[in-house]
């Protein structure tokens, strides 16, 4: 095991740790997470480094000894350095202590020994060290028998897990989100020790939550983690609306589908598909408004008519409540809630075009990801029902192509605005104008005229006689000028 470890501390970077840890008289280890992964076969450009001494004083003699006498960066509130080398990322630490107040998972640190200094460790697997020391170089250290567990696939803690939760909750989530990444099990009386501590999560700031949150929704099957967090009682805490979810109702014997499982089953077949993080939250929020919009319906059975117009309200708020950007990200994220059943509807139903260009118009460059969650959406266990439903989007994928190839409608802009319907008619801004540009969008999206100014101003003229309205000026289509826009629309 000594030779393997050896091997993988064959980067220049630990021979200097070594040289510069024997000038101060300091002994040092690689612990924690680089390790882990090393033993996993996982690729790491993060390496952590704990002497007993000063992190500090260790950083800097260590960039002294690197070429251009590279500068660490030193983090004094917390007595740790940053050195960039290579594309790796080496933080020194002093060996420490920590004690806890119930209020706060900000500890009390002090001074202590490496076996202090890994007893605090979160994990097993993560309280092993390799020895950087020259008596003993390659040497692992593992004194809460985390090998052990790592064959076994087990996440155990080193110490009391009570005490282990209770001091820094943080670690239930971390828990959670190495199992569903790892695919490994939680020892039983550290999840029972999660669910007496579920509640102490309210302690941990929002932000490290969701971070956590994003990691578990990330991992390749991302329904392990959401089923644990449902089990311990973290859920409900952290994300009430999709707890909310859960259940079947039963009435006159009709039972709808678990809108839990049935949204977990469509984030891993999007997470089969797609590494794009917010692609996985429409996932996880596509039917998040389903609780609220449920309705039983003699002779239909149960509904939930308008749950897509429902959520995509829903979305800011949660984005705000889990402190997630509120920009463009959620935009999206709304937009392919809202628009998730368009297709499915679609491939129900007659394919016309006058549908997909309007399909075309509202989904814009994201109409890949929003047929990609729709596929994903088909959860049935029917599999003839599975096969006809995508036999179906194939052809409204089809007709989407054909379309967009004939129209260009993708991120659609009416050769007509509301400028150009003022001057033509001599008319300020009002009602007049946005009737008559709603009437060429319908008018382009069904079909009735192209997707050209010369189409569109027809019949911008015609919509304004209707109206009332007299041409005072005619018009001719703008001249786009490269990095200025377009100019003003020409007198003819």
């Amino acid at each position: 095991m000594n030779y393997e470890l050896k091997k993988h501390l064959d980067n220049p970077i630990f021979k200097v740790i070594a040289y510069s840890s024997m000038e101060l008289g300091y002994k040092s280890y690689v612990i924690g997470g680089y390790v882990r992964d090393i033993l996993l076969r996982r690729p790491s450009n993060d390496i952590d480094v704990v002497t007993v001494g000063s992190g500090i004083a260790l950083a800097k003699k260590v960039a002294s000894h690197l070429p251009g006498h590279k500068k660490a960066k030193y983090y004094g509130a917390f007595g740790t350095a940053m050195i960039n080398y290579k594309g790796m990322e080496v933080e020194f630490v002093g060996a420490r202590k920590e004690s806890y107040d119930r209020n706060s998972r900000k500890p009390v640190v002090e001074n202590g020994t490496l076996e202090d200094d890994i007893s605090r460790r979160d994990f097993t697997i993560n309280a092993m060290a390799i020895s950087l020391n020259g008596d003993d170089f390659g040497t692992l250290i593992d004194l809460y028998n985390g090998m052990a567990d790592m064959e076994e696939l087990t996440l155990r803690t080193p110490l009391d897990p009570d005490i282990t939760y209770s001091d820094d909750p943080l670690r239930m989530m971390r828990a959670i989100r190495f199992a569903s990444q790892l695919k490994f099990y939680i020892e039983p009386e550290s999840f029972a020790s999660i669910k007496r501590n579920a509640e102490r999560i309210k302690i941990v700031s929002m932000e490290r939550v969701t971070e956590e949150l994003n990691k578990i929704i990330l991992s390749p099957r991302p329904s392990i983690g959401f089923k644990l967090l449902d089990q311990s009682g973290l859920l409900k805490i952290i994300f009430p609306q999709l707890a909310q979810l859960k259940g079947v109702e039963i009435v006159q014997g009709k039972g709808h589908k678990d809108n839990f499982l049935h949204t977990l089953q469509v984030l891993d077949q999007v997470a089969e598909m797609s590494n794009d993080l917010w692609l996985r939250w429409a996932a996880l929020l596509h039917d998040i408004a389903k609780p609220q919009t449920k309705r039983w319906e003699d002779g239909t059975g149960w509904t939930f008519h308008g749950h897509e117009f429902k959520g995509s309200k829903m979305v800011p708020k949660i984005f705000a409540a889990m402190k997630l950007p509120l920009n463009e990200k959620m935009k999206y994220v709304q937009k392919l809630v809202q628009l998730h059943m368009r297709p499915i509807i679609l491939a129900e139903d007659i394919v016309t075009d006058s549908a997909v260009r309007r399909l075309l118009f509202e989904a814009g460059d994201d109409i890949d990801d929003l047929m990609l969650l729709c596929h994903a959406d088909i959860t049935s266990k029917n599999e003839e029902k599975v096969k006809k439903f995508h036999h179906n989007f194939e052809i409204v994928q089809e007709k989407l192509k054909e379309i967009e190839a004939k129209d260009h409608l993708r991120n659609w802009q009416p050769p007509i605005d509301g400028r150009a319907i003022m001057e033509t008619f001599g008319i300020p801004e009002g009602r007049e104008v946005g009737v008559i540009k709603n009437a060429i969008r319908e008018a382009i999206l069904d079909g009735v005229i192209g997707n050209n100014f010369e189409e569109a101003y027809a019949f911008m003229k015609e919509e304004g006689q209707k109206l009332g309205l007299n041409v005072v000026k005619e018009l001719s289509e703008p001249i786009v000028v490269a990095n200025n826009g377009p100019v003003p629309y020409k007198l003819q």
